[in-house]
């Protein structure tokens, strides 16, 4: 296994999974607090249009997808606080619409090319230098952004009328929130690609919140989880010559079906 760390590509790769190991698991904490896990699954759907898109008109994919979830994120905050709108019928929109979206994209760019399948299943060895520094900076980010906030985030996820009425600015906070989580899936896509990346950011907080404990444990345990299935997915992709994004996803299932018998002890 020692010559892993001979090759760049494999290290770029370990490296940028890592740092997508602990965004994952940060944002998807406060998903699961809203019951917004669909949300995930909605981002990765739109940030796959915008990977469409750069494929098609020849720019970086990851900057396609960053600017459709960013795009995504302010129109599902818009169409939520709008009355009579519930935020799932916002979300099923949005997913509907971007996947219609990417499927146009992808008969006029002629068929599924191989750059575009490894944005749905995520392709470890293909992180380029500009992919790891732009996955490093802007992970790097979110985490600030997440720690400075992190009592805000908590606040108007559990409870919005609570937050509002303690004179938090709610709505500014649900949007940072939305912003930050469309940044980590579309950072996220080249590791375990746009249909399994928010399993990689519920599965390691569900395992977790099993086993009852704070917040802010419940936060530390599933990042610790999550870089658990990161290491243990990467190097048996590696020895096995499978798939890294869903040997990952694997690994973290695994790793929550241990935790309901562990749990229930």
């Amino acid at each position: 296994m020692s010559e892993i760390f001979q090759y760049d590509f494999l290290v770029r790769g370990l490296l940028a999974a890592l740092t997508v190991a602990v965004l994952a698991p940060s944002i998807g904490m406060f998903l699961v607090v809203r019951r917004q896990a669909f949300l995930a699954d909605t981002l990765a759907h739109v940030s796959l249009a915008g990977v469409a898109a750069g494929l098609l008109f020849a720019f970086n994919p990851v900057v396609g997808a960053i600017g459709a979830s960013l795009l995504a994120a302010f129109m599902i905050e818009k169409l939520r606080l709008k009355k009579g709108f519930f935020g799932e019928s916002a979300l099923s929109l949005i997913l509907s619409g971007s996947l219609a979206l990417a499927v146009i994209m992808i008969s006029l760019a002629k068929g599924l090319s191989a750059g575009l399948f490894s944005y749905l299943f995520g392709s470890i060895t293909t992180v380029s230098r500009l992919d790891e520094a732009v996955i490093l900076v802007l992970g790097a980010t979110v985490v600030v952004t997440v720690l400075i906030n992190v009592r805000q985030f908590f606040l108007v996820s559990l409870d919005e009328e609570l937050a509002l009425s303690g004179g938090l600015p709610a709505q500014a906070f649900n949007l940072l929130l939305t912003v930050l989580a469309g940044l980590t899936i579309a950072l996220s896509l080249r590791i375990v690609g746009a249909l399994l990346v928010g399993a990689l950011m519920v599965v390691p907080v569900l395992a977790a919140s099993r086993f009852d404990m704070g917040f802010r444990k419940t936060h530390f345990l599933a990042v610790t989880l999550s870089i658990f299935s990161v290491l243990i997915g990467f190097f048996l992709s590696y020895a096995l010559d499978l798939a890294a994004g869903g040997t990952i996803v694997g690994v973290a299932i695994l790793i929550f079906l241990a935790s309901l018998l562990l749990g229930r002890k």
